[in-house]
């Protein structure tokens, strides 16, 4: 059975993906700061399929090795790791501290490195592996006024998705993102840091395919990357929108 580790994993696309690769099979390794992490661990155990939940803050690099180390001597090394767990905090220039700007960087990008760095050896050794990260289309394309560094972060994992896959292509593995755009998540929801529900709804309306996506829309693309389907493509950034970058004028 191969084995997935989610960051973030307790709400939005963590949860969403973490229920579609259960479904698919794998032994779900989820992880994150909230407590819903475990009633999704749960859920996938309770439906028939293998997993367990193990409380991690992507910006502790003892906890994350910690982890990692503790899956990889029951189960063998990781076969995919999903880099997901992230914040988008709304805070004006004007208002960004250096405490401000490294805490958003610290989870959104530098997270990424603290679980997938004690996996690599496990990987190599086993000759496969597939990590996939999450950015944005923040991060790719558009700016976000209040948001600098989110979108500062999520172009971040822009080069280490491209830097990595070269890196680790020779190993047999493979480094992949996905780039949401207007995804039906907590996040995207907070009236504080976000578009709010109303301005979501809003949002449907310039997306050529006139809605907003769901958090299981972007699970589907993490399968399909995780999977033998994918197995020549690496370093790419695949953008889930709904046609809203090609689509706007």
């Amino acid at each position: 059975m191969p084995t997935l580790l989610i960051t973030g994993g307790g709400i939005g696309i963590g949860r969403a993906s973490a229920e579609t690769f259960a479904k698919a099979g794998y032994r779900i390794i989820v992880t994150d700061i909230l407590d819903e992490g475990q009633a999704v661990a749960d859920a996938i155990v309770a439906n028939g399929g293998q997993a367990e939940f193990h409380r991690l803050d992507v910006r502790s690099t003892p906890d994350a090795e910690r982890i990692v180390a503790d899956v990889e001597h029951r189960f063998g090394p990781l076969d995919c790791i999903l880099a997901n767990a992230g914040i988008a905090h709304r805070v004006p220039m004007a208002e960004m501290s250096d405490a401000k700007w490294h805490h958003t960087i610290d989870i959104d990008l530098t997270g990424m490195l603290r679980v997938i760095r004690p996996a690599l050896a496990g990987m190599k050794a086993a000759g496969k592996g597939s990590i996939i990260c999450l950015s944005s289309i923040m991060g790719i394309a558009y700016g976000w006024d209040e948001h600098v560094h989110y979108s500062t972060a999520k172009a971040g994992v822009v080069g280490l998705v491209r830097s990595l896959a070269v890196e680790l292509a020779r190993a047999g593995i493979r480094v992949n993102g996905i780039a949401p755009g207007y995804i039906r998540t907590a996040q995207l929801l907070s009236e504080e840091h976000s578009l709010g529900p109303a301005g979501a709804e809003k949002a449907g309306e310039f997306i050529p395919m006139g809605r907003i996506g769901e958090p299981g829309e972007i699970a589907d693309v993490a399968l399909f990357l995780a999977s033998n389907a994918a197995r020549y493509l690496t370093g790419q950034v695949i953008v889930v929108d709904g046609g809203l970058l090609v689509g706007r004028y």
